[in-house]
């Protein structure tokens, strides 16, 4: 049996390796994903342990923010310290040609440690040493085209402007945080006077004595406070994070995988159904000659074996190339990625990529070689094999009713009865019960499904149309199992979309309510710095600009009982409600027309949170009027504005907390503005000062959607390999069925029907299959996007991308059709008689 088996793969070649691709594509994307991040761990363990290779104990705050410079003196005074260095960082906004600061957030000022204990990477020019040079990290240099030998100007904590020379370029490596925000290093008091540091992030120190001992007489001298580790532990700590985040991508790619091996796993029990009544007459005429049932099942298993081996080598060697890939445009995208890290394949990789395709392979035959053993030894003498006819069964109805419902259960309660994380939880169970609903009733519904989806190529095709369409009908388990490969891909694809979709929308429009305007005016350091009040008097002066409205906010404590009781005071932020109406929130209670001294609009939250209502009062602690008790006049939807949760009339605002600088300005243009013309208005008036940042509403939703394009591509991307898989699986199901269909294609052959009948027919009906596949997969992927939406805490305004699942639908049909292509070409070259003479 082992002999014949092997003969058997041999005689066979090109059948093999069709069998093999669905499962090498799976198992290559399950090893691309873990060589893609066992690269990356790699490549910062690397990282981390040159790093730590500098320096032999590492200090950091535990509970203070940072570290004084009297905690510095009392480590280099520790016996074995030859020298300690405290790196320092904080804001320290870079400007940019035009001279407004660049990017959306400050760059980030940090002092450069010198000799041994510098890890910072320079990729040009020197360290800065005089208190007027500086460097720079070299994506921020390239982006804002400075180059070694210019002056850059940056803004100190005072936004007082300094001129530096610029002397080098530094790679920001690993740090993400450096990564985005950019960065500019100075010597360490330098970096002091532009940050405003009170004191220094950590303390690297060298030594003479073992690390070990360093750390604990280091420990010893400071006491309670900081986390004192040596250079090794502390990138085995910086490792173990960096494995945490990682772990998410992996998470991620690995159940984008594993849906790839799911449909891998269909296609290749549906390859290995039609090999077993493809061979009744070779099984039955085995067992005949002495074979067992145990030897055929055997038999069966060993070449599956074969199959699993030979697909997860394949799959191995492609996910080499998947993970280089993808480390490739991870680093032209900057992603957080270690520059020049070589690709990683640990023992695990190999291992775990070759047993799960084998097990998956195997496992997927089980089914069919338990049929091939209930071959009767008396089919050999069967002139042709006899289709298996296919019965539904109340067994069948029973077991899908029970998974339908269960499936229908859980999206109910995950919709309605189950709020936070643990909604959409329950709704993805739901939606996987549902599915094996639909998996085990799809041979009962597929009948009709061809029926209604060949309506159309019965009446426009003539003959093979409706050849076709008896072709898609006559085996329902058969088809139903082709199609449920490419149903998961669609299903997925359109719940992506419709979730893309719907987000867009509700977001637009909750922009619309919270921005309600053209421009909006911060400053890039954040709410605490603030924009100077001239600007939004000098904006109304503009005559180009309609209306501006001044937001205001600060933090003050707060009293939610009553007068005379104990306070429960807490901190809140408090903002003033604008004078001018068109931009005040919708009240949810109440009104803000009765908005006067004395009164405040409380956020819905707040309100339940501390038992208050329309009526009620609450006291809060100002810093010019004293303690203060305000009655509410008005609640509002926190969730749909971004008004401050204690809002107060805008004049009382001023007497009560000063006249503090805007948070934000709001503006919109006049009636009749061209947008290019208010843009340059806005922009002009904020030219002189640095840090005032001006963003459109036009902006912000751009942004957004290109968030969200992104996200659909990478998605669609992931799935575009289960729904290869599936076309695949579409085409090696049709090449087999028509080998099967030999004899039945030379009859038609014979009886009138063309090649470019026979090929039409055979076109139409891998047709049918991709378009049954995607509109059941439409189906359910619309229902449970529109679900998943459902579970999230606001209103939602649904869409379902018309355009973008009718595409789904061609595309689908499409693939179907050129899947069928070489096995069409195939059948339509066959000799008709020598099809006959071989029966």
């Amino acid at each position: 049996m082992l002999r014949t088996t092997l003969a058997g793969l041999r005689a066979h070649k090109l059948r093999l390796l069709l069998t093999s691709l669905a499962i090498a594509l799976g198992v290559g994307f399950i090893a691309g994903t873990f060589v893609l991040t066992d690269t990356i761990e790699v490549g910062f363990r690397q990282k981390f342990t040159a790093d730590a290779a500098k320096i032999d104990v590492a200090v950091r705050p535990a509970d203070d923010p940072a570290i004084s410079a009297e905690v510095l003196a009392k480590i280099r005074k520790v016996p074995g310290v030859v020298e300690a260095q405290g790196m320092l960082s904080g804001p320290a906004p870079l400007l940019g040609r035009d001279g407004k600061a660049a990017g959306n957030y400050p760059t980030t000022g940090i002092s450069v440690m010198t000799g041994q204990l510098n890890r910072l990477t320079l990729t040009g020019g020197v360290a800065p040493a005089k208190p007027d040079e500086a460097i720079l990290d070299d994506n921020t240099a390239k982006t804002r085209q400075f180059a070694v030998g210019d002056t850059i100007t940056v803004l100190d904590q005072k936004n007082v402007k300094h001129e530096f020379t610029l002397v080098g370029l530094f790679d920001t490596g690993v740090d993400q945080q450096l990564a985005s925000s950019g960065a500019v290093g100075f010597t360490t008091e330098t970096a002091r006077l532009m940050t405003g540091a009170k004191g220094f992030d950590r303390v690297d120190v060298v030594g003479t004595e073992d690390p070990a001992r360093l750390r604990d007489a280091v420990a010893s001298a400071l006491g309670a406070g900081f986390q004192v580790k040596t250079g090794d532990q502390l990138a085995d700590e910086l490792a173990a994070q960096s494995k945490v985040e990682i772990g998410y991508l992996t998470l991620l790619l690995l159940l984008f995988g594993l849906v790839a091996m799911f449909v891998s796993a269909l296609v290749i029990y549906n390859t290995f159904n039609i090999l077993v009544a493809q061979r009744t007459r070779e099984m039955a005429l085995l067992r005949c000659i002495g074979a067992t049932r145990t030897q055929i099942f055997g038999s069966i298993l060993l070449e599956s074996a074969v199959v699993g081996v030979l697909s997860s080598g394949i799959g191995l060697l492609l996910g080499l190339g998947l993970g280089a890939g993808a480390m490739a445009v991870m680093e032209a995208l900057d992603g957080p990625v270690p520059a020049g890290a070589a690709i990683a394949l640990t023992p695990r990789t190999i291992v775990f990529s070759v047993l799960i395709g084998l097990l998956v392979t195997i496992g997927a035959a089980l089914l069919p070689a338990r049929a091939a053993t209930r071959v009767a030894p008396v089919a050999a003498l069967r002139s042709q094999v006899e289709e298996q006819s296919f019965k539904t069964g109340v067994v069948r109805i029973v077991f899908a009713g029970l998974f339908l419902l269960a499936g229908a259960g859980l999206t109910t309660a995950g919709i309605t009865s189950i709020e936070g994380d643990l909604a959409l939880i329950v709704l993805m169970g739901g939606g996987g019960v549902f599915f094996l609903g639909v998996l085990i009733i799809s041979p009962v519904i597929m009948r009709p499904l061809a029926a209604f989806v060949g309506w159309l190529p019965r009446r426009l095709f003539g003959v093979p149309g409706k050849l076709a369409v008896d072709n898609a009908r006559r085996n329902p388990r058969r088809a139903a199992t082709t199609t449920v490969a490419l149903t998961i891909g669609v299903a997925l694809m359109t719940l992506i979309s419709v979730i893309t979709a719907t987000t867009r929308a509700t977001v637009k429009t909750q922009l619309d309510e919270q921005f309600p305007v053209d421009y909006m005016i911060s400053d890039q350091r954040g709410s605490e710095a603030g924009v100077p009040r001239a600007v939004a008097d000098a904006l109304r002066q503009s005559p180009e600009i309609g209306s501006v409205m001044q937001m205001r906010v600060t933090n003050a404590p707060v009293a939610a009982s009553d007068p005379g009781t104990d306070p429960g005071t807490g901190e809140a932020t408090v903002g003033n409600i604008p004078s001018v109406p068109d931009f005040r929130p919708k009240a949810a209670s109440g009104s803000f027309d009765r908005l006067e001294p004395g009164t405040v609009a409380l956020v819905d939250y707040l309100a339940r949170e501390w038992n208050r209502k329309v009526g009620d009062t609450i006291q809060v602690k100002t810093t010019e009027a004293g303690t203060v008790t305000l009655t509410i006049v008005a609640t509002f939807d926190g969730r749909t504005s971004d008004q401050a949760p204690v809002s107060v009339p805008e004049k009382e605002f001023d007497r009560y907390f000063g006249p503090l600088d805007d948070t934000r300005v709001f503006v919109n243009a006049k009636d009749g503005v061209a947008p290019e013309v208010a843009r340059r208005a806005v922009e002009a008036v904020a030219q002189p000062y640095p840090t005032a940042l001006v963003m459109s509403s036009t902006e912000l939703r751009g942004e957004f959607d290109d968030a969200l394009d992104m996200m659909l591509m990478i998605f669609g991307g992931l799935l575009g390999l289960a729904i290869l898989i599936s076309i695949l699986g579409i085409a090696n199901t049709l090449s087999l069925s028509v080998h099967e269909r030999t004899h039945e294609s030379a009859l038609l052959r014979a009886l009138g029907l063309t090649r470019p009948q026979l090929r039409r027919m055979l076109s139409l009906e891998a047709l049918l299959l991709g378009l049954i596949g995607a509109l059941v997969g439409i189906c359910l992927g619309t229902v449970y996007g529109w679900a998943a939406m459902q579970t999230f805490p606001f209103e939602i305004q649904f869409r379902a991308p018309v355009g973008q699942i009718l595409s789904f639908l061609a595309l689908s049909g499409l693939a179907g059709v050129l899947a069928a292509l070489l096995p069409a070409r195939r059948a339509s070259r066959a000799s008709i008689v020598g099809a006959l003479a071989s029966v």
